[in-house]
């Protein structure tokens, strides 16, 4: 068995990890990145809808709320200064319905409350200016709202983490975590050879995503009371063959547990719909095509132009939830040494949207959790 010494390892290269270990490097950390796939980014980072969140649904005192308003900001910032390909057209959360128009004006004034200034609720006739082929009563307009490259993100991310000294291992499978006697943490690992291999670090971040709480019941000095059980929600989308004729972000009004089956126009002129939402036990990313005419009628409720011959299966994705399914909301889960009281741990779970939106956020918050 090989042993050996880092000073911070950070589980997880996705998009939430890669900007823990960037924020840690650049904090002056030697940064060890540990994942379990043979590349980055291969899970909830490369399978969401790639939007840039303004922070319009989440309670005011939430994480959600405070970490996607800050982190809408630094990422477009981090995209500015990383060339990274982004568009910020905008979003519509559309009204169908008298009863939901009274829903637009709580979700305005419930994102007011976490800072987001910039919203205008449009009638029937403003909402066919900016989108002739909309059909809806009225639309709340977020211009905070856009699309980002998330593979061009996380390779950005990447490149300045190990610019400053980070060293990712991939085919990593982490097997257990523990104390050292001498303070700090062992991580256990299979080697891609087959061989185990453990590492004492002083700085722990578990950001393993769907495996996140999986691989905290591995802690054996973690109490068992900290770790939540993890539901997987799994989101199909269906991508549009040809051009869509929309600019902006067409999402429904908000339903319980999920934004809705939305549009998100691609920064290549095209789009995809999605996600919608089925409870599973295990990961699966076959899209359901059964689930086709749920797509079209909600579609059809905002769009009744929608040709559905146009809409193919694309790709789907799962979210971790730490909440039971008939539970509306939740919250991420950030737990740092004044939580569980292991010093130099923080526990990332239930990192899901606006997870992406919110990763430079979080991993800021991060930085500042694990010296606590």
């Amino acid at each position: 068995m090989d042993i050996f010494e880092v000073d911070t390892v950070v589980i997880g290269a996705g998009v939430v990890g890669l900007a823990c270990a960037r924020a840690l490097a650049r904090a002056g950390h030697e940064v060890y990145l540990l994942e379990k796939e043979n590349t980055f980014g291969t899970g909830i980072s490369s399978r969401n809808s790639e939007v840039i969140h303004a922070g319009l649904y989440y309670p005011p005192d939430s994480l959600k709320a405070e970490l996607c308003v800050r982190g809408n900001r630094m990422m477009r910032q981090f995209c500015d200064d990383f060339h990274v390909d982004y568009r910020m057209p905008g979003k519509l959360v559309v009204a169908t319905t008298e009863e939901e128009i009274a829903k637009l004006e709580i979700i305005k004034a419930n994102a007011e409350q976490c800072e987001v200034t910039d919203l205008t609720i449009l009638n029937r006739q403003e909402c066919r200016v900016l989108e002739p082929e909309l059909e809806v009563l009225a639309a709340l307009h977020s211009p905070s709202s856009g699309i980002v490259d998330s593979h061009g993100l996380m390779l950005a991310l990447l490149g300045d983490a190990e610019a400053h000294g980070t060293v990712a291992a991939y085919g990593a499978e982490m097997t257990g975590i523990s104390t050292a006697a001498g303070g700090g943490f062992i991580v256990s690992r299979d080697d891609p050879s087959g061989d185990r291999i453990e590492i004492l670090c002083q700085y722990l971040v578990n950001a393993a995503g769907l495996g996140a709480t999986r691989l905290a019941s591995t802690f054996r000095e973690l109490d068992p009371q900290t770790i939540p059980r993890t539901w997987f929600a799994k989101g199909n989308y269906f991508s549009y063959a040809g051009k869509l004729p929309f600019r902006h972000l067409i999402y429904p009004v908000p339903t319980k547990g999920s934004l809705g089956t939305h549009l998100t126009p691609d920064l290549g002129g095209q789009g995809k719909f999605g996600p919608d939402i089925q409870w599973v036990t295990e990961e699966n990313y076959d899209v359901d095509e059964s689930r086709k005419p749920l797509f079209v009628n909600s579609i059809r409720k905002y769009w009744p132009g929608l040709d559905e011959n146009r809409l193919q299966p694309a790709y789907s994705g799962i979210r971790p939830k730490v909440v039971a399914p008939d539970i509306a909301s939740q919250d991420f889960i950030i737990q740092g040494p004044r939580d569980h009281g292991l010093q130099g741990f923080v526990n990332l779970m239930g990192i899901e949207s606006p997870g992406l939106t919110s990763s430079l956020a979080i991993a800021e918050k991060v930085v500042a959790k694990i010296g606590d």
